[in-house]
């Protein structure tokens, strides 16, 4: 195996707004020559011959080709000898009073090896596809790493899917495998995970060989011994050594899911050494980490925050990364400050759902924690509003500590636009500026001017490749073309609006398409239309987002039914009970409002432009109704709506 008897080597870490300027500059004029002096700072088995080739017409990105790596190696391996001993992942369970468990760098090195070889005896090599559907505890973050280890491509799908959404992402990945659980611990409920994963095998996942599950809670569950085995009886007698496998910088690390505008999920497609890169520049600078403190990010290894900032990023810099079970609410709404209290945390990473629930809950419950500890607090998942930025600054934060709002996506990797720690201004509902090699522009009217200095507002877009940026959607190269660079030709569109200030500060003012934002967590309307529509009374619907106190934006359905008498609170109940089933809880309409017909072009297209004002209350102006096929039905669903 290598020797890492070098100095552990980390990015860049600006240290002033000026400095930002400085490096910001650098790394526009000459991309290629920053990226790769940043790169330079990592562990190569072979370093690259070719540091960037691309266009965004295909689209082909490809970064540091020719190079060899193990992200693992940089993750683990080089931060032995300096910090073997070092927290690198501290586990906060459910219950208070549970026993933290906290892994140095050298028992989750071990651990990871054990896991490793576990996977190879039961046949996942470099290549394959292995699908967690886990809770957040520590043994979801040991076997992540180590597909990484041995090649094999990791797809977490969130443990609050339904078996339909599971066994869809299953299958479009032909996995191999599925690493679950018996049973989650979340809040005051025991979740039936297991139980999940076996509904999704009777829909017929065909591709998987193995079902491992990690004995969490003890409970009762179902067993078929022909692909059922348990997690610790495969790993705990396996050696603690194994080479990591030697990926090339282009192969893929991880496919991880998000909805479109179409009812089928995007696997979204990250590759090795980009990413590696990418979050560790963007963790170190953003949150300007240092050694010895301790982070926290509150998110689901689920979704990608988890995946970048509380696994890779963190473990690539050799930070101590808590994770954390539970649910900010429980036992009580003080559960996130306790926390930080008690683990002397200093940076913070959550959502403003969480930020807005918790808000609500009365400010007696973060008061009586002390919080001195807390060097940056960051926001993530939606734009934050106002007055939950001023909640989190004040109150949080004690009017000291700075807010990074972060703006980034499944498809970037990581953080594109956001604040450096106490390093650059803060201004409420503003992301800030665009990371060092982030070159974002405004694309709109005519009459909107891009040069320097002017407000301006627009689709926001990226026209320059940055090495985290998805490379393909899984086996649907077309789809990652029409969905992300055909909408603005040669640039990447990201699916948002913006606006930019005089000053050159982004504000983030949300989806342009048909994806609705949940809690931090994207949806498509198709998605969820497609599962009122197997409702056997629904004739068609209509789904759209509206702004909601506490989760961002709700979901507000419009429902067409057929002939006959109903029991229309009994169907919404029904209605309600077929998305869980066949999305998950975090789809579930807020509001359903039954309608004789949908505003329809005269193609036939739904104006959901129209049923968005509707759903936000907004009358005063919907626009030209009279081109619509039926003007009629949109004064009948502004008298029957649900206010």
């Amino acid at each position: 195996m290598p020797v890492y008897n070098q100095p552990v080597k980390l990015p860049v870490q600006i240290q002033s707004f000026d400095e930002y300027q400085e490096v910001y500059a650098h790394s526009v004029s000459k991309p290629e020559n920053f990226w790769a002096e940043q790169a330079d700072t990592f562990y190569w088995r072979k370093r690259w011959d070719k540091t960037l080739e691309w266009n965004f017409t295909d689209p082909d990105v490809k970064w540091f080709q020719g190079g060899k790596l193990n992200i693992t190696e940089n993750c683990l391996d080089r931060h032995l000898a300096e910090r073997g001993d070092q927290a690198a992942i501290v586990f906060e369970p459910n219950e208070p009073g549970d026993p933290v468990i906290t892994l140095s760098y050298r028992e989750l090195h071990a651990e990871v090896c054990k896991t490793a070889n576990a996977l190879h005896e039961l046949g996942i090599g470099k290549g394959d596809r292995v699908c967690f559907y886990m809770p957040m505890v520590p043994e979801l973050a040991i076997s992540v790493l180590a597909c990484a280890r041995i090649g094999a491509i990791h797809s977490v799908v969130f443990a609050g899917f339904s078996a339909q959404a599971l066994a869809d992402r299953v299958n479009d990945a032909d996995c191999k495998m599925i690493i679950c659980s018996d049973y989650n611990k979340r809040g005051a409920k025991n979740i039936p995970v297991k139980q999940v994963v076996d509904e999704a095998m009777a829909i017929g996942c065909s591709t998987i060989e193995t079902v491992l599950v990690h004995k969490n809670t003890g409970g009762d569950i179902t067993w078929d011994p022909s692909y059922d085995l348990w997690y610790h009886e495969q790993v705990d007698h396996q050696s603690s050594e194994c080479e990591a496998e030697a990926m090339d910088a282009e192969d893929v690390l991880f496919i991880l899911y998000t909805s479109g505008s179409t009812g089928k999920p995007k696997g979204i497609v990250h590759t090795c050494g980009g990413y590696m890169l990418y979050t560790a520049f963007s963790f170190l600078n953003v949150f300007q980490y240092q050694p010895g403190d301790v982070y926290w990010c509150t998110a689901d290894i689920g979704w990608i925050t988890g995946h970048s900032y509380i696994l890779y990023g963190p473990l690539l810099c050799g930070a101590t990364s808590m994770m954390f079970e539970g649910v900010p609410t429980y036992p009580d709404a003080g559960r996130f400050w306790q926390i930080c209290e008690k683990h002397k945390v200093n940076q913070f990473y959550t959502a403003p759902t969480a930020i807005r629930a918790l808000m609500a809950k009365g400010d007696e419950h973060v008061e009586k924690y002390d919080l001195s500890d807390l060097k940056v607090i960051g926001s993530v998942g939606e734009p934050i509003n106002e007055e939950a930025w001023e909640w989190y600054k004040e109150k949080v934060g004690r009017n000291v500590v700075p807010i990074v709002d972060t703006w980034w996506q499944t498809e970037t990797g990581g953080m594109m636009i956001s604040g450096l720690g106490n390093y650059s201004p803060q201004k409420a509902t503003f992301a800030g500026y665009p990371l060092p090699g982030i070159q974002p522009c405004l694309v709109g009217k005519e009459s909107i001017k891009e040069n320097k200095g002017n407000p301006a507002e627009g689709l926001l877009c990226v026209k320059f490749p940055w090495p985290s940026m998805l490379r393909t959607t899984w086996g649907d190269h077309e789809r990652c073309k029409n969905t992300y660079f055909s909408t603005v030709p040669g640039m990447y569109f990201t699916g948002d609006g913006a606006r930019r200030d005089e000053n050159g500060m982004y504000r983030i003012v949300g989806r342009v398409d048909d994806v609705i934002n949940v809690s931090g967590h994207r949806m498509g309307t198709a998605e969820v239309e497609n599962a009122i529509d197997e409702h056997s009374r629904v004739v068609e619907s209509a789904v759209v987002g509206y702004p909601h106190d506490i989760k961002g934006q709700g979901i507000y359905a419009y429902v067409i039914m057929g002939p006959g008498s109903h029991d229309l609170d009994l169907i919404k109940q029904e209605i309600i009970a077929v998305v869980r089933k066949e999305i998950g809880p975090i789809a579930k309409p807020d509001k359903i409002q039954f309608v004789d017909a949908l505003p329809k072009t005269r193609s036939g297209k739904i104006m959901r432009r129209i049923l968005r004002k509707v759903a936000a209350n907004e009358l005063e102006n919907l626009g030209d109704t009279s081109t619509l096929l039926n003007p009629e039905a949109v004064e009948s669903i502004i008298a029957g709506r649900d206010i």
